[in-house]
């Protein structure tokens, strides 16, 4: 074969029309994620683009929205007890999972119910 997968670009998410600013309270000031302006090319197009070093979500405003509760991206998380804490103590709710290859893992969901699992980092 004469090509290879790099790695992934970007998740793209849904979330209801009109809801930018409830996106960039949950993954900007829950999350730690920095708010990035779309390219200049999209910004006729609705949304809220996020990044933190190493992952790069989208959100996307979806007239049909149907949240994503099976269907998730997974994110490797240094200080795994600290985020876990942090989301409590912002009333969201984390679910525990059984660890998988020593990895401990949870799910929580964002405020449009779209799931997202946590992965504990190896050291």
């Amino acid at each position: 074969m004469g090509f290879r997968f790099l790695g992934i670009d970007h998740v793209q998410l849904s979330m209801p029309r009109g809801q930018e600013s409830v996106a960039t309270a949950f993954y900007q000031d829950i999350l730690g994620f920095t708010r990035v302006s779309k390219p200049i090319e999209l910004n006729n197009q609705s949304g809220a683009w996020f990044e933190t070093p190493g992952v790069a979500l989208h959100l996307g405003e979806d007239v049909e929205f149907r949240p994503a509760a099976k269907a998730h991206p997974a994110l490797l998380v240094q200080g795994f007890d600290d985020l876990v804490g942090s989301l409590e103590a912002h009333g969201i709710l984390v679910s525990l999972a059984e660890p998988l290859n020593g990895a401990r893992r949870a799910h929580i969901f964002d405020p449009f119910a779209n799931r997202i699992e946590l992965v504990e980092a190896a050291n």
